[in-house]
């Protein structure tokens, strides 16, 4: 056994060190650093309390029909055309009803958009399939596919 391999018993505590009872142990500003705020008796600081900014709580909407910016953005679920390519249960067609029974969609009325990152050789024909990069696009006609 050696030091550095040493460990702590499970559940072992250490004494708190008694603060503030004079120089001899941690006297002076007891960890409380110096003046301020934070270091007088009393009262603590609010939580939220934004040193006399106005609170974010309060900077937000209060009224009805406000709209957050990422709410209004729409998330697509991307599928690249590598994965496609070896997924052996996708031979012809591509739709929202494969790609969710394949396993790809969690949702069949989820917005879906293909990248071009792979390769692909199967002719497959995409029906229902909102966004395709120009990438995925010039791959899907090369292989001899059709988007529709």
């Amino acid at each position: 056994m050696k030091l550095h391999t040493m460990q702590k018993s499970k559940g072992y505590k250490e004494k708190a060190r008694p603060l503030g009872r004079g120089n001899a142990s941690k006297g002076n500003y007891s960890g409380k650093g110096h003046k301020g705020q934070k270091a007088r008796s009393g009262k603590t600081i609010r939580p939220f309390f934004e040193g006399g900014q106005t609170s974010l709580v309060q900077r937000m909407p209060k009224a009805k029909g406000f709209k957050r910016y990422y709410k209004l953005v729409d998330t697509y679920n991307v599928i690249n055309v590598a994965s496609l390519e070896k997924d052996a249960r996708i031979t012809t067609e591509v739709n929202k009803e494969i790609l969710k029974s394949t396993g790809y969609l969690k949702h069949p009325t989820a917005l879906v958009k293909i990248l071009g990152n792979g390769e692909l050789t199967k002719a497959l024909s995409f029906s229902g399939i909102e966004k395709f990069t120009t990438s995925a696009k010039e791959k899907i006609q090369k292989a001899g596919g059709t988007i529709a």
